[in-house]
This record gives C-alpha cells, structure tokens and sequence, in this order.
C-alpha cells in the first residue's frame, strides 16, 4: 500500500473529535483495508501458484493460461479497490 494512502488516514484519524463512533469508524477502515489487502495477496498468489503447476503439467497451454491468468489477477484487484471505496465511503459520509 501506497505511504501516501497511510500518511492521510493517520491524519484524518487525528482530526477526529474523540467521540467513539469516530474512533470505531477508523478502526473499522482500517481493519478493513488491511483484512482486504491479505485476502488479495492470498488470492493473487494463489493464481500465479496455480499457473506454474498448470504449465508445468502442460507447457503447451501456457498462451491461453496466461490470458485467463491475468483476468483472474485484475478482478481480484478490482475486489479490493472496491472495498476500499466502500470502507472510506462509509468512514466518511
């Protein structure tokens, strides 16, 4: 994750008033964001796992492989985009 990212919700998490929904409103994103981000490296590194045994097994696949590989890599990044605009959605409206 980008400092930038971190540097900036640090901040905002300062300039809360102190009041307990705001507290949990950051604990909330922030354990959101970091329970998304391990369950995408779990599932990224679970695709690329799976296309070394795959052209291992058959190296003649390996062009069509790596077409369905990088779709499956896209959309599980595109899962935790989402829930990162869903997490400071509701952080901060």
């Amino acid at each position: 994750m980008d400092l930038s990212i971190i540097t900036t919700l640090a901040q905002s998490a300062a300039d809360l008033e102190g009041t307990s929904a705001d507290a949990g409103k950051a604990i909330a994103l922030g354990l959101g964001g970091g329970l998304g981000a391990a369950g995408a490296g779990v599932g990224i590194g679970y695709i690329f796992g799976k296309m070394i045994e795959s052209v291992a097994r058959q190296p003649e696949l390996r062009d069509e492989l790596t077409g369905i590989q990088w779709l499956g890599f896209a959309l599980t990044e595109a899962c935790v985009f989402y829930g990162l605009v869903a997490g400071l959605l509701a952080f901060f409206l």
